[in-house]
């Protein structure tokens, strides 16, 4: 998570946008995903985001981008963090590893076929 200094009460979805450099349909969508994140919305009914919200999404943003968590799965961690229930997190752990263990495989499919595609460009 970035170190960012908030230095407002209130932001508006184009200000998170930027600060987190998630697209706003990104932003509406989390929220409509993540209970947790339930920004107020002002007379105009525009959402205004506190601090609170921004770190809550940089956490959604580091599960879900970093991690490799899928939306489920975050919000197990989410729950089972804010339950402070330590038994449910250790069981939601090993859903990352599956997004890790698939990116791998396919680097190394990739070192593989480039590696045959230049064996037989060699040949020719």
């Amino acid at each position: 998570m970035k170190d960012f200094e908030f230095k407002k009460l209130y932001y508006s979805i184009s200000e998170v946008s930027r600060i987190t450099t998630l697209e706003q349909h990104v932003l509406r969508y989390w929220e409509s995903q993540f209970p947790e994140l339930n920004p107020a919305k002002n007379r105009a009914g525009n959402r205004i985001y506190t601090n609170k919200d921004i770190s809550l999404i940089f956490e959604i943003k580091r599960l879900v981008r970093e991690e490799g968590f899928t939306i489920e799965g975050a919000k197990k961690v989410l729950s089972a963090k804010s339950n402070g229930n330590p038994a449910q997190l250790v069981e939601t752990e090993g859903e990352g590893d599956t997004t890790q263990d698939l990116k791998q495989t396919l680097l190394e499919t990739r070192a593989f076929l480039e590696e045959l595609i230049q064996k037989l460009s060699v040949k020719d």
